[in-house]
């Protein structure tokens, strides 16, 4: 069974306003603003994929009637036929071979990061120390002298005054009606 995907690149039927398809489509999608921003920047955007052709249809009238143009692309088959035998499985790439490899872009959005070197990070055995090696640092000269510890168990709350707190003398203050 054929699959296809809904692509839209920011195109708008004759006759329609950009503002009022633009509208339309955050409607119909429920996106915000930004969202509108990235499908009406002209780029290829695969709105929805894996759909039959019915859905596909579906998918295009609704768009349609928003006032905008989208393209319904055939996907390139990924599921293998259930006639055919299954491929033997690819060797291990080595690190030299992953190193060099180039990637296909998509559009024009992945063209941009083609060209982007990233290093090839491998993952390290079941255990294996992962930092490097330690380095002893010199302490620095700081006074400490006036900080003390606690003793376990000790309350943190705040520190209890040692005298008794002084009562004041009311004794000349009286009570008139």
């Amino acid at each position: 069974m054929p699959l296809f995907e809904i692509v839209f690149q920011g195109q708008v039927k004759t006759g329609v306003a950009a503002e009022q398809a633009r509208a339309r489509l955050g409607q119909l999608f429920q996106a915000g603003e930004q969202q509108l921003d990235t499908l009406f920047s002209g780029r290829r955007i695969v709105i929805k994929q894996g759909l039959d052709a019915a859905a596909a249809e579906r998918y295009r009238q609704a768009i349609d009637r928003a006032g905008a143009v989208c393209l319904v692309e055939p996907m390139e088959s990924v599921a293998q036929d259930p006639t055919r035998e299954p491929e033997a499985p690819a060797p291990a790439p080595t690190s030299s071979a992953t190193a060099g490899a180039r990637v296909v872009p998509r559009d024009e959005y992945m063209a941009a990061f083609s060209n982007v070197q990233a290093p090839d990070f491998g993952i390290a055995e079941l255990g294996a120390d992962l930092q490097d090696e330690y380095v002893d640092h010199t302490p620095l000269p700081l006074d400490l002298s006036a900080l003390s510890l606690a003793p376990p168990g000790a309350d943190l709350d705040q520190i209890k005054p040692d005298t008794a707190p002084v009562s004041p003398n009311i004794g000349h203050l009286k009570l008139v009606e």
